[in-house]
């Protein structure tokens, strides 16, 4: 199962409403890349395929393919602001180590 906070789920329906994206899901998937192997990715699609994982939590559908969801299995999606920037946090518990700017990970 993959979570997401009541920060994030604000800032998803946000951006779907001023990009106009009503009735979209979230896809999140692994794609590899990155000095430690992979990284994540996000972004609005119409609808799920007939293979894809289906969540809904606090009014997001979020919508995962077999592969990723292997890796994500578990993952909790939060929104981070900070003095560096903000953005869309993965809280996976199936990680083993990060690079050294946090942006892929291995498992």
């Amino acid at each position: 199962m993959i979570t997401i906070t009541e920060r994030a789920a604000a800032k998803v329906k946000d951006i779907a409403n001023e990009e106009s994206l009503h009735g979209q899901g979230l896809r999140l998937r692994v794609m590899g890349g990155g000095c430690a192997g992979f990284n994540y990715d996000l972004y609005f699609e119409d609808a799920p395929t007939s293979m894809d994982e289906e969540f809904e939590n606090r009014g997001v559908k979020m919508y995962v393919d077999p592969l990723s969801y292997q890796y994500l299995d578990g993952t909790e999606l939060d929104y981070v602001e900070g003095l560096y920037g903000s953005g869309f946090k993965f809280t996976n518990p199936n990680v083993t180590s990060t690079c050294g700017c946090g942006s892929s990970f291995s498992v």
